[in-house]
């Protein structure tokens, strides 16, 4: 145990906190819109179990992926379609591929959803189109994927597992503090979870542009590269994810200023006419 108490293991759990942090935005967007799915009267429950479980099996991710990082690096299929499909493909390819397909599955199948509504508060407080279990399996399922480059990010900077562990836990007591009050606010801002919705397709795309370079890094080999009609897929930076959402609630608040100063010059208008 004394030998855990140094300056550098210190060191790597403020920055494996902060990394955490950052990689952990799009996450707990995803824990708050989901667990809207679920009826009203079990949504903080489902968020609640939900992060408990997921952040329990993180750890056990953790774990395996240390006992088992050089199997897990290893590509299982080479795609070798010259000009058209070609590089290696490997476990994490596998994992980044299918939730960034199932996230922007998500994301366009909840966007059609509130496009057919035609009574909205009918809607949101009558949710019963997802069990509670249905929910919390999903979020433990989702929080594992997206935990992955969050998981191989931090062996990068220790491999000292108690260490490592301890990050995931105090990510996980702040996904709990502030799932409540994330969705909380969506509730009472309905446009804001259109918005966030938007941001969880541009995560799914962050997720498939990881998949390109995901077995070259394991492997240290640039041959296995993902290129589709010769093109590297090389995944968005998390600079540029968070200026795109930047960018994204900037635009949605000064349209939503613009839309009150037009509603309020219109009323105006009908009292003087």
């Amino acid at each position: 145990m004394a030998d855990l108490i140094t300056l550098e293991n210190a060191t790597n759990l403020i920055m494996l906190c902060f990394l955490q942090a950052v990689l952990g935005f799009d996450n707990l967007l995803y824990i708050s819109i989901e667990s809207q799915r679920a009826p009203v009267a079990h949504q903080k429950a489902v968020r609640m179990w939900g992060i408990i479980i997921a952040v329990v099996l993180r750890v056990v991710l953790l774990f395996v992926m240390i006992s088992l990082i050089d199997a897990l690096a290893e590509p299982f299929f080479i795609m070798d379609w010259e000009g058209v499909l070609e590089g290696g493909v490997n476990f994490a390819t596998v994992v980044f591929v299918f939730g960034g397909i199932f996230i922007m599955y998500t994301a366009v199948k909840e966007i059609a959803h509130m496009l057919s509504v035609e009574h909205l508060g009918h809607d949101v407080n009558g949710k019963t189109g997802k069990s509670a279990v249905q929910v919390v399996m999903l979020i433990v399922i989702m929080n594992l994927i997206f935990s992955f480059d969050s998981v191989l990010s931090a062996l990068a900077i220790t491999d000292v597992f108690p260490i490592l562990a301890f990050a995931i836990i105090l990510s996980g007591i702040a996904m709990l503090l502030l799932a409540d009050g994330v969705t909380r606010f969506l509730e009472k801002n309905r446009m804001y979870e259109v918005l966030g919705l938007f941001i969880l397709l541009i995560v799914g795309v962050v997720l498939l542009g990881e998949a390109g370079p995901a077995a070259a890094h394991a492997m240290h080999d640039d041959a296995l590269q993902i290129k589709v009609f010769g093109q590297d897929i090389i995944p968005m930076s998390k600079s540029t994810f968070y200026f795109s959402v930047v960018v994204l609630v900037a635009v949605e608040i000064i349209q939503s200023g613009y839309s009150r100063k037009l509603n309020a010059e219109r009323a105006a208008h009908q009292k003087a006419s």
